[in-house]
Protein backbone atom coordinates (compact mmCIF):
# COMPACT_ATOMS: atom_id res chain seq x y z
CA UNK A 1 0.00 0.00 0.00
CA UNK A 2 1.19 3.32 -0.75
CA UNK A 3 1.62 5.76 2.02
CA UNK A 4 1.04 9.07 0.26
CA UNK A 5 -2.64 10.44 1.39
CA UNK A 6 -4.72 9.01 4.06
CA UNK A 7 -8.37 10.01 4.32
CA UNK A 8 -10.00 9.77 7.88
CA UNK A 9 -13.57 9.62 8.26
CA UNK A 10 -14.32 11.11 12.01
CA UNK A 11 -12.93 14.61 12.75
CA UNK A 12 -13.03 14.73 16.17
CA UNK A 13 -10.40 14.97 19.28
CA UNK A 14 -9.84 10.87 18.96
CA UNK A 15 -9.77 11.74 14.90
CA UNK A 16 -6.73 13.96 15.92
CA UNK A 17 -4.95 11.25 17.78
CA UNK A 18 -5.15 9.11 14.95
CA UNK A 19 -3.55 11.28 12.47
CA UNK A 20 -0.73 12.29 14.70
CA UNK A 21 -0.26 8.40 15.07
CA UNK A 22 -0.23 8.00 10.80
CA UNK A 23 1.90 10.60 10.36
CA UNK A 24 4.29 9.38 12.96
CA UNK A 25 4.08 5.94 11.12
CA UNK A 26 5.17 7.46 7.89
CA UNK A 27 1.83 8.63 5.59
CA UNK A 28 2.95 11.80 4.46
CA UNK A 29 -0.82 13.57 4.26
CA UNK A 30 -4.07 13.36 5.97
CA UNK A 31 -7.38 14.72 4.96
CA UNK A 32 -10.75 14.10 7.20
CA UNK A 33 -14.27 13.89 6.29
CA UNK A 34 -17.05 14.26 8.57
CA UNK A 35 -20.84 14.20 8.35
CA UNK A 36 -20.59 17.51 9.98
CA UNK A 37 -19.08 19.49 7.04
CA UNK A 38 -19.58 21.78 5.56
CA UNK A 39 -19.83 23.52 8.70
CA UNK A 40 -16.91 21.70 10.31
CA UNK A 41 -13.92 22.76 7.81
CA UNK A 42 -10.83 21.51 9.75
CA UNK A 43 -9.77 19.48 12.36
CA UNK A 44 -7.51 22.07 14.07
CA UNK A 45 -4.44 20.77 11.99
CA UNK A 46 -6.02 19.14 9.04
CA UNK A 47 -8.78 20.07 6.71
CA UNK A 48 -12.02 18.43 6.57
CA UNK A 49 -13.18 18.31 3.10
CA UNK A 50 -16.91 16.32 2.99
CA UNK A 51 -19.14 14.20 4.15
CA UNK A 52 -19.33 10.64 4.06
CA UNK A 53 -20.93 10.53 0.53
CA UNK A 54 -18.22 12.98 -0.63
CA UNK A 55 -15.67 10.18 0.99
CA UNK A 56 -16.96 7.63 -0.95
CA UNK A 57 -17.45 9.19 -4.10
CA UNK A 58 -13.59 10.70 -4.20
CA UNK A 59 -12.10 7.63 -3.43
CA UNK A 60 -9.61 7.70 -5.90
CA UNK A 61 -8.21 10.54 -4.12
CA UNK A 62 -6.71 9.09 -1.47
CA UNK A 63 -4.64 5.62 -1.26
CA UNK A 64 -6.61 4.46 2.14
CA UNK A 65 -9.15 5.06 4.64
CA UNK A 66 -9.69 4.73 8.30
CA UNK A 67 -12.19 5.89 10.48
CA UNK A 68 -11.75 8.07 13.79
CA UNK A 69 -14.67 7.94 15.63
CA UNK A 70 -14.47 6.71 19.11
CA UNK A 71 -18.14 5.15 19.65
CA UNK A 72 -17.61 1.23 18.83
CA UNK A 73 -21.36 0.86 17.09
CA UNK A 74 -20.81 3.82 14.95
CA UNK A 75 -16.94 3.04 13.65
CA UNK A 76 -17.94 -0.36 12.78
CA UNK A 77 -20.90 0.99 10.88
CA UNK A 78 -18.93 3.36 9.33
CA UNK A 79 -16.12 0.86 8.49
CA UNK A 80 -18.26 -1.87 6.76
CA UNK A 81 -19.47 1.44 4.57
CA UNK A 82 -15.94 1.86 3.55
CA UNK A 83 -15.73 -1.82 3.14
CA UNK A 84 -18.35 -2.72 0.85
CA UNK A 85 -17.55 0.59 -1.77
CA UNK A 86 -13.89 -0.94 -2.10
CA UNK A 87 -12.43 1.12 -0.38
CA UNK A 88 -8.37 0.02 0.82
CA UNK A 89 -8.44 0.07 4.81
CA UNK A 90 -5.43 1.12 6.28
CA UNK A 91 -3.93 -0.03 10.01
CA UNK A 92 -2.22 2.43 12.06
CA UNK A 93 0.58 1.75 14.39
CA UNK A 94 2.28 4.87 16.05
CA UNK A 95 6.04 4.06 15.98
CA UNK A 96 6.24 4.15 19.97
CA UNK A 97 3.82 1.41 20.41
CA UNK A 98 5.17 -1.98 20.82
CA UNK A 99 3.18 -4.86 18.80
CA UNK A 100 4.59 -8.15 18.69
CA UNK A 101 5.80 -9.47 15.26
CA UNK A 102 3.51 -12.86 16.35
CA UNK A 103 0.40 -10.68 17.19
CA UNK A 104 -2.34 -9.43 14.11
CA UNK A 105 -4.30 -6.81 13.59
CA UNK A 106 -7.38 -6.65 11.72
CA UNK A 107 -7.62 -3.69 8.93
CA UNK A 108 -9.04 -0.22 10.55
CA UNK A 109 -7.45 -0.92 13.86
CA UNK A 110 -5.13 1.58 15.36
CA UNK A 111 -2.36 0.94 18.35
CA UNK A 112 -1.58 4.23 20.02
CA UNK A 113 1.75 5.54 21.26
CA UNK A 114 3.15 3.48 24.45
CA UNK A 115 0.55 0.66 24.14
CA UNK A 116 1.92 -2.92 23.76
CA UNK A 117 0.34 -5.90 21.91
CA UNK A 118 1.78 -9.21 22.96
CA UNK A 119 2.56 -12.59 21.25
CA UNK A 120 -0.64 -14.25 20.01
CA UNK A 121 -3.02 -11.76 20.72
CA UNK A 122 -5.10 -11.48 17.85
CA UNK A 123 -6.76 -7.69 17.07
CA UNK A 124 -10.08 -7.60 15.54
CA UNK A 125 -11.13 -5.06 12.72
CA UNK A 126 -12.04 -1.52 13.73
CA UNK A 127 -10.47 -1.77 17.32
CA UNK A 128 -8.57 0.94 19.08
CA UNK A 129 -5.92 0.12 21.36
CA UNK A 130 -5.03 3.60 23.18
CA UNK A 131 -2.60 5.21 24.71
CA UNK A 132 0.00 2.87 27.03
CA UNK A 133 -2.60 0.22 26.74
CA UNK A 134 -1.52 -3.27 26.88
CA UNK A 135 -2.82 -6.73 25.39
CA UNK A 136 -1.03 -9.57 26.69
CA UNK A 137 -0.24 -12.71 25.35
CA UNK A 138 -3.26 -15.13 23.73
CA UNK A 139 -6.13 -11.99 23.90
CA UNK A 140 -8.51 -12.48 21.61
CA UNK A 141 -10.34 -8.98 20.88
CA UNK A 142 -13.19 -8.74 18.05
CA UNK A 143 -14.44 -6.16 15.47
CA UNK A 144 -14.77 -2.34 17.48
CA UNK A 145 -13.39 -3.11 20.45
CA UNK A 146 -12.13 0.36 22.13
CA UNK A 147 -9.22 -0.73 25.08
CA UNK A 148 -9.13 2.96 26.51
CA UNK A 149 -5.50 5.04 28.16
CA UNK A 150 -3.43 2.51 30.83
CA UNK A 151 -6.21 -0.31 30.37
CA UNK A 152 -4.59 -3.81 30.98
CA UNK A 153 -5.43 -6.63 29.58
CA UNK A 154 -4.25 -10.15 31.18
CA UNK A 155 -3.30 -13.40 29.00
CA UNK A 156 -6.13 -15.10 27.33
CA UNK A 157 -8.53 -12.61 27.10
CA UNK A 158 -11.74 -12.30 25.44
CA UNK A 159 -13.44 -9.38 24.58
CA UNK A 160 -16.73 -9.58 22.48
CA UNK A 161 -17.63 -7.02 19.20
CA UNK A 162 -17.74 -3.47 19.90
CA UNK A 163 -17.50 -4.27 23.95
CA UNK A 164 -15.47 -1.04 25.28
CA UNK A 165 -12.89 -1.32 28.27
CA UNK A 166 -12.44 2.14 30.02
CA UNK A 167 -9.44 4.39 31.14
CA UNK A 168 -7.12 2.49 33.83
CA UNK A 169 -9.10 -0.71 33.93
CA UNK A 170 -7.78 -4.19 34.48
CA UNK A 171 -8.85 -7.59 33.14
CA UNK A 172 -7.53 -10.57 35.20
CA UNK A 173 -5.92 -13.61 32.56
CA UNK A 174 -8.65 -15.74 31.11
CA UNK A 175 -11.38 -13.80 31.29
CA UNK A 176 -14.46 -13.26 29.03
CA UNK A 177 -16.22 -10.18 28.09
CA UNK A 178 -19.47 -10.30 26.16
CA UNK A 179 -20.57 -8.26 22.82
CA UNK A 180 -21.06 -4.75 23.74
CA UNK A 181 -20.04 -4.40 27.76
CA UNK A 182 -18.81 -1.62 29.30
CA UNK A 183 -16.27 -1.82 31.81
CA UNK A 184 -15.82 1.16 33.84
CA UNK A 185 -12.76 3.61 34.31
CA UNK A 186 -10.57 1.76 36.97
CA UNK A 187 -12.53 -1.14 37.47
CA UNK A 188 -10.81 -4.69 38.10
CA UNK A 189 -12.55 -8.00 36.26
CA UNK A 190 -11.90 -10.69 38.01
CA UNK A 191 -14.97 -13.01 36.25
CA UNK A 192 -16.93 -13.20 33.25
CA UNK A 193 -18.94 -10.38 31.87
CA UNK A 194 -21.72 -11.07 30.24
CA UNK A 195 -23.13 -9.12 26.80
CA UNK A 196 -24.43 -5.16 27.20
CA UNK A 197 -23.10 -5.19 30.91
CA UNK A 198 -21.82 -2.48 32.34
CA UNK A 199 -19.95 -2.91 35.36
CA UNK A 200 -17.56 -1.00 38.05
CA UNK A 201 -15.68 -0.88 40.90
CA UNK A 202 -13.11 -3.39 42.57
CA UNK A 203 -14.23 -5.94 41.94
CA UNK A 204 -15.96 -4.87 39.01
CA UNK A 205 -19.60 -5.37 39.57
CA UNK A 206 -22.83 -3.95 37.38
CA UNK A 207 -25.83 -4.97 35.42
CA UNK A 208 -27.37 -5.76 31.97
CA UNK A 209 -28.39 -2.55 30.31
Amino acid sequence: MTMDRLALFGASGHGKVVADAALAAGWRSVVFFDDAWPEREDNRHWPVIGDLAAMLAGADSFDAAIVSIGNCQIRWEKQQALAAAGIPLATVVHPRACVSRFAALGAGTVVMAGAVVNADAVIGEACIVNTGATIDHDCTLAHGVHVSPGANLSGGVRVGASSWIGVGAAVRQGIEIGTGAMIGAGAVVVGPVKDGATVVGIPARGQIK
